[in-house]
């Protein structure tokens, strides 16, 4: 990934003074629900947002890991200037990052809660169990696990990746009780730390940047690992040149997601890709940008852990031993292998139904992307429920890949912003 996207923040518009007005509730707290707040809070809107700070980032990501977006592709976003990350380690006294400065989870974390305390302001930590329309359909009703009712004007949902972890049903089999860190199998997603796999034999499903640094982590701990990959290779992020030539800038664009036209073409123009039909958007959203490392990281992998590639996993079963027995398939045929845990870095799988805080009524109102169980959005990332918006991840199968990075909050916070301010006014 290179950069982000240009441009200047104008002054934002604000919400005309009143009294008793409902708020806009922000269901996440992370990159997107934060930028999303910060906008709303800029322009005078009352907004509440419920979750953990950066929680995600911070219980669903192994100690040790790194992001794979560069520096200037990991600003959250505020109307105005000072809230990037380099104005962050500016301000902290830290040296500034650069697209050769592999970027430390814990970092992106400390810079999301200063983002929040300075843009955004109290965000109250209760978990939201249920979101509704209210009885005369003209608002929302929010529960919190707390018995709390709050009503709301309109809801967002940020909720980004939390509860949407894919893991295959032949690797359910493992733990028909549920995946978890102490079950057979567990996805990546659940894990803040890998050292207790130490002494361990460890399968890593997967080649993507997740598979691929939990191995190296694991190997670092002490595990005894191999990598499981279906593609033919491993594909492996090239080294960034800080100044490209003029002809290397021409034939291959920068955006946030990397070079080349359609990575810059789908960034520059999120509310073009919401024009393609939805088959194309789907076949975007799924092979824009394959699974592949992190340039960093290849040389912790490459040669030091075992790394099979063409192997898909047909079948797995608990062994006499209660350990887990898998069933490869290859170019060569059928192999056996058992471990002691299998780690499933096998992605996410974008489905409504994995919002449960979603009344069931309302989920069945929800308009998806045919094809998937993803919300249609309009150009507002408004859904087909007026007055519920959704950011992220589940925004990327209408507008593109970048929303499934935090190089999309800008894109998303200023429209989600804007039109909630035009309903404003225009009910005044």
């Amino acid at each position: 990934m290179t950069q982000s996207l240009p441009g200047r923040h104008p002054a934002p518009e604000r919400a005309p003074a009143g009294r008793g007005e409902l708020p806009v509730v922000v269901v996440g707290a992370g990159p997107y629900g934060l930028s999303v707040a910060a906008h709303l809070r800029a322009a005078g809107v009352p907004v509440h947002i419920f979750g953990e700070v950066m929680g995600s980032w911070r219980h669903a990501m192994a100690t040790g890991m790194f992001l794979k977006s560069t520096p200037a592709a990991t600003d959250l976003s505020a109307p105005g200037p000072g809230a990037r990350l380099a104005d962050f380690r500016r301000l902290q006294g830290e040296p500034e990052l650069t697209e050769l400065t592999p970027i430390p989870c814990d970092v992106f974390v400390r810079y999301g809660q200063w983002f929040q305390k300075q843009y955004v302001g109290d965000v109250d930590p209760a978990r939201v169990v249920s979101v509704d329309r209210d009885g005369a359909g003209a608002g929302w009703t929010v529960r919190p696990a707390d018995g709390r009712v709050v009503a709301a004007r309109a809801v967002v949902v940020a909720t980004g990746l939390n509860g949407l972890a894919h893991i295959p049903d032949q690797l359910g089999r493992l733990a028909p009780e549920g995946a978890g860190p102490g079950a057979l199998v567990s996805h990546t997603s659940h894990h803040t730390d890998l050292s207790c796999y130490a002494g361990q034999r460890v399968a890593v499903i997967g080649g993507g940047q997740s598979a691929l640094e939990s191995a190296a982590l694991l190997h670092e701990a002490g595990a005894e690992v191999r990598v499981l990959v279906r593609e033919n290779r491993v594909r492996w992020g090239t080294t960034p040149v800080l100044s490209r030539p003029w002809p290397t800038r021409l034939a291959r664009p920068a955006s946030p997601l990397g070079t080349g036209y359609v990575l810059a073409a789908v960034c520059r123009a999120p509310q073009a890709v919401r024009q393609l039909p939805a088959s194309a958007r789907l076949l975007l959203f799924r092979r824009a940008l394959g699974p592949s490392g992190g340039w960093w990281l290849r040389e912790r992998v490459e040669g030091v852990v075992p790394v099979q590639t063409a192997s898909r996993v047909t079948d797995a079963e608990v062994t006499p031993r209660a350990t887990a027995g898998l069933r490869l398939t290859g170019p060569h045929g059928t192999s056996d292998l058992t471990v002691d845990h299998v780690l499933a870095a096998t992605g996410y799988r974008l489905d409504l139904d994995a919002l449960p805080f979603l009344s069931p009524a309302l989920r069945r109102e929800l308009v998806c992307v045919p094809g998937s169980r993803a919300p249609e959005l309009a150009g507002t990332l408004e859904s087909s429920v007026p007055g519920l918006y959704f950011t992220g991840s589940l925004a990327a199968p209408v507008f593109g890949p970048m929303m499934r990075f935090v190089a999309g909050t800008e894109f998303a916070a200023t429209r989600v912003a804007r039109d909630i301010l035009r309903r404003i006014r225009a009910a005044r």
